[in-house]
C-alpha cells in the first residue's frame, strides 16, 4: 500500500516515538500515528485519491504495471494537446517529452529523455528520438533514429534507416535514406544522398563534418572528418572525400571504369567446366 502523509513537525517525532510493533508481523507501521494523533486529540483528515495515483512497486511486474499507467496518462495528455497518435498503445513517451501542436506520431515510436518536437512535425513509424530537437513541419522516419544532440531544422527530412547524432540538419535539408550523420553541420537545403556516411571517429577522437547550404552529396559517399564541403558544391556518387571542397565545385573520387568485352561469358564457361570436372571426380 502506498500513501502520502503530511504531518505537523511539532507533533511528528513524538508520535513516531510512540509507534510500536505489537502486530502479527512485528513491523512498525507509520500509519499508526493517525490513531495515536486522534488519541491525543489532534485533528486528522483523509483525502482519498484514485487507485492509480499511488502504486506500490515490489517487483518487475509491478514496475511494468506502473509504467503502463504512466504511459496511458502521457498519451492522453499528448492527444489533449492536439497531437495525433496513429496507434496510441504503441507509442512510448518519456516524462519530459515535449510535443508541439498538430504533431502526428506513427505506430511504434519511442521517445527517450530530452525530446523536443515542434509544431506540425510528422514522426513516422518505428522511430526512436532521444535528446533531440525537431523544428516545425519536419518529417522524421520511418525507421529513423535521432540521438542526443540532433537538431533538425524546419521543413527538414530525416528518412528511413537514418541515424543523426550531435548534428544540425538545416532547414529544408534532406537526409532521406540509409545515412549516418554524426558530429556534423548540414546547411539549409542540402541534399544528402542514400548511403552517405560522415566518418567522424578515427579510433581516438571525434571530428566534425560541415556541409554548406544547398550542397548535393551523391549516394554512397564517405565524408572523412574533419572536412568541409562548401555551399552549393556537388559530390559525385561513390566518393571518399577527405579534403575540403570549395563552394559550387564538383568533387569526386572514383576508380577508372574498365570494361573487358566477352570476359563474363568466358568466365562462366570456364567455371561450368571446372564444376563438371569436380562432379565427375566425385563419382
Amino acid at each position: 500500500n502506498s500513501g502520502v502523509m503530511v504531518v505537523d513537525a511539532q507533533h511528528l517525532f513524538s508520535l513516531l516515538d510512540a509507534v510500536g510493533n505489537a502486530n502479527a508481523k512485528g513491523e512498525y507501521y507509520l500509519t499508526d500515528i493517525v490513531a495515536l494523533a486522534r488519541a491525543e486529540g489532534l485533528g486528522c483528515a483523509v483525502v482519498e485519491g484514485e487507485e492509480s495515483e499511488l502504486i506500490g512497486i515490489n517487483s518487475r511486474a509491478d514496475l511494468a504495471c506502473a509504467e503502463k499507467t504512466l504511459q496511458g496518462r502521457l498519451r492522453a495528455r499528448a492527444m489533449e494537446n492536439w497531437a495525433t497518435l496513429t496507434d496510441p498503445e504503441s507509442v512510448f513517451f518519456n516524462f519530459d517529452t515535449q510535443l508541439g501542436r498538430d504533431v502526428t506520431v506513427g505506430p511504434n515510436v519511442a521517445f527517450g529523455p530530452g525530446a523536443v518536437i515542434g509544431d506540425g512535425v510528422e514522426i513516422r513509424a518505428f522511430c526512436h528520438i532521444e535528446g533531440a530537437k525537431v523544428a516545425d513541419n519536419a518529417i522524421i522516419g520511418p525507421f529513423a533514429r535521432l540521438r542526443p544532440g540532433a537538431d533538425v531544422g524546419m521543413d527538414a527530412r530525416v528518412g528511413n534507416f537514418c541515424e543523426v547524432k550531435n548534428a544540425v540538419i538545416g532547414s529544408g535539408a534532406k537526409v532521406n535514406h540509409l545515412t549516418y550523420i554524426g558530429d556534423a553541420d548540414i546547411g539549409a537545403g542540402a541534399n544528402i544522398g542514400a548511403g552517405t556516411i560522415t566518418c567522424n571517429y578515427d579510433g581516438f577522437l571525434k571530428s566534425r563534418t560541415k556541409i554548406g547550404a544547398n550542397a548535393f552529396i551523391g549516394s554512397n559517399t564517405a565524408l572523412v572528418a574533419p572536412v568541409t564541403v562548401g555551399a552549393g558544391a556537388i559530390i559525385g556518387a561513390g566518393s571518399v572525400v577527405a579534403r575540403n571542397v570549395d563552394a559550387d565545385a564538383l568533387a569526386l573520387t572514383r576508380a577508372e571504369h574498365k570494361e573487358f568485352g566477352g570476359w563474363a561469358k568466358c568466365y562462366r564457361e570456364r567455371k561450368r567446366a571446372e564444376k563438371a570436372a569436380k562432379g565427375k571426380n566425385k563419382t
